[in-house]
C-alpha cells in the first residue's frame, strides 16, 4: 500500500528537523573556526578554501543525482551566515596601542568602520566638527587618521589637519581619489593611502566586499591597514588614482544619475509604484529595487558623487545623444536599425554578455525564491 500524503509530509518534516540540527552543528563549528582565525590572525574570507569546498560539494551533488547549482545556492547562503557569525572580534594587524581617529566617523560608513576597528582592539576616536578642541590630543598618538567626510569638504579638511606623527597613516574613503590623495600628500609627509570602499553602510560584514586601493606614499607602512581590511574579509583592488576616477564616472556617477533620472521620471508621470511592483516579475522588481534603493539613502551623498565626477556633464551629453539616436529609430519604427544596434553592442560585450546572463539568472532565481509576488 502506498503511503498517504500525510505520511509523506510527516517524513519530509522529520528530514527538515534533521537538516536544522545539522545546520546548528555546522554553525557551532564555524564559530570555532572564527575563534581560531581570531587567535591566529587569519582573514574572515578565504577565497581558495571557499572555491575548493564549493567545487567538491558540486561533484558530490552530481554523483548523488542532485542539481549542483541547488547545492551551491544552499551552501553560499549558509556560508554567508557563517561569515556573520565569525565576526564578533578580529585580530589587530597594526599596533593596537595606537589610536585610530576617524574624521567624520559619525556618518553611516564611518560608524561601520569605527565598529570594525574597535572590535579589532584599537582605541577609536570619532572626530566631528564640534570635537576639534580635542583633536591635538587624539592625533598625538594616532596610528591612523581616516577621513570619512563628504566629498565637497574632504580636501579642505585634509589641509586643516594639524601635524600628525611621522609614522601615522593618513587615509581617506572618498569615492574620488586623485584630488584627496594629492591633498594628503601635500599635507602629511608620512605614509598616505587612498581607499574607496565599494559598498554601502548596510552590508552585514566585509566578506567579499571590494575596497579599491590607491597608493600614495610609503606603502610598507600602510600595509598593516590593508591587511586589516583583508582580515575583515574585504577583497583589495589596486588602481592608479586617475584610472580609478575615470572608471568611477561610469561605475558610479553615470549609474546613479541614470537611476535618479528614471526615478524622477516615474514621479513626474505619477506612476503607481505599488501597481508596478505587483505586476513585475523578479527581473523588473530588481530594476525598480535599485532605483528605490537610491532614493532611500542620503541625498547629499549621491549629489556629491554626481557633482564630483570629472567630465560627467560631457558624458551625460553623449548619453543624451545616444538616447536621441535610439529614439529616432523608435519614432521611425526602424526595426532593422534597432536590431543592428543591438547586435553591435552585443559584439562589444563579447563573452562577458553570456557570463553576465548566467550571473543575473542566479540573482533572479534568488529574488524569485525570496519574495511573494502577490
Amino acid at each position: 500500500m502506498t503511503a498517504s500524503l500525510f505520511e509523506l509530509r510527516t517524513q519530509i518534516d522529520q528530514l527538515d528537523q534533521r537538516l536544522i540540527a545539522l545546520l546548528g552543528e555546522r554553525a557551532t563549528l564555524t564559530r570555532a573556526v572564527g575563534e581560531y582565525k581570531h587567535r591566529h590572525g587569519l582573514p574572515l574570507y578565504a577565497p581558495e578554501r571557499e572555491a575548493q569546498l564549493l567545487g567538491a560539494r558540486r561533484e558530490q551533488a552530481r554523483a548523488a543525482g542532485l542539481d549542483p547549482a541547488l547545492l551551491e545556492d544552499i551552501l553560499r547562503r549558509v556560508m554567508r551566515d557563517s561569515y556573520a557569525s565569525q565576526q564578533a572580534q578580529f585580530p589587530a594587524t597594526g599596533d593596537s596601542s595606537r589610536a585610530v581617529v576617524i574624521v567624520g566617523g559619525g556618518g553611516a560608513l564611518g560608524q561601520l568602520l569605527s565598529g570594525l576597528f574597535a572590535r579589532s582592539g584599537y582605541p577609536v576616536h570619532v572626530l566631528e566638527k564640534d570635537d576639534w578642541a580635542q583633536a591635538p590630543a587624539w592625533f598625538a598618538n594616532a596610528g591612523l587618521v581616516l577621513l570619512a567626510v563628504p566629498i565637497e569638504h574632504t580636501c579642505a579638511i585634509i589641509r586643516a589637519l594639524p601635524a600628525l606623527p611621522a609614522d601615522c597613516v593618513l587615509a581617506d574613503i572618498t569615492s574620488i581619489k586623485r584630488a584627496p590623495l594629492n591633498a594628503m600628500l601635500e599635507s602629511h609627509p608620512g605614509p598616505v593611502v587612498g581607499l574607496h570602499p565599494m559598498f554601502g553602510p548596510d552590508v552585514g560584514n566585509l566578506a567579499k566586499q571590494v575596497v579599491v586601493v590607491c597608493h600614495g606614499r610609503d606603502p610598507q607602512r600602510c600595509q598593516w591597514l590593508l591587511e586589516q581590511f583583508t582580515v575583515w574579509g574585504a577583497v583589495l583592488r589596486e588602481e592608479q588614482p586617475e584610472r580609478h576616477d575615470r572608471a568611477m564616472v561610469l561605475i558610479q556617477a553615470m549609474r546613479h544619475f541614470s537611476s535618479m533620472v528614471y526615478g524622477v521620471f516615474l514621479q513626474r508621470e505619477g506612476a503607481d509604484l505599488h501597481e508596478l511592483m505587483r505586476l513585475s516579475s523578479p527581473i523588473y522588481r530588481l530594476e525598480l529595487a535599485m532605483v528605490g534603493r537610491l532614493f532611500a539613502q542620503n541625498p547629499a551623498l549621491y549629489a556629491d558623487i554626481i557633482l564630483a565626477a570629472e567630465h560627467l556633464p560631457d558624458l551625460i551629453d553623449q548619453y543624451r545623444h545616444t538616447l536621441d539616436a535610439l529614439l529616432a529609430m523608435v519614432r521611425d519604427a526602424d526595426r532593422a536599425a534597432l536590431i543592428a544596434q543591438f547586435n553591435d553592442t552585443s559584439a562589444f560585450f563579447g563573452d562577458l554578455a553570456p557570463a553576465l546572463l548566467h550571473e543575473s539568472a542566479d540573482l533572479l532565481r534568488k529574488a524569485h525564491d525570496a519574495r511573494d509576488p502577490g
